[in-house]
């Protein structure tokens, strides 16, 4: 982790947390580093579809603005 963590508590489902709990082990990576990961990229592909959203609502507007202009 980079930085200083910050603890939080979160709730998961028993058999998530058993197969994170497994994974971890297999993997000997912590639960703390599978979750933080897993959180990453979960908001990176958000961040990607939040600026791809972004992106076709600005050529909409643009769009818009050129045909009043018309």
């Amino acid at each position: 982790m980079t930085g200083t963590a910050k603890r939080t508590t979160i709730y998961l489902d028993p058999e998530l947390h058993t197969a994170l709990r497994l994974k971890a082990i297999a993997t000997t990576h912590s639960i703390s580093e599978l979750v933080n990961k897993a959180v990453r990229e979960s908001l990176k592909k958000d961040k990607n579809k939040y600026n791809s959203i972004l992106e076709i609502m600005s050529k909409s507007a643009l769009a818009v603005s050129r045909q009043k202009k018309d």
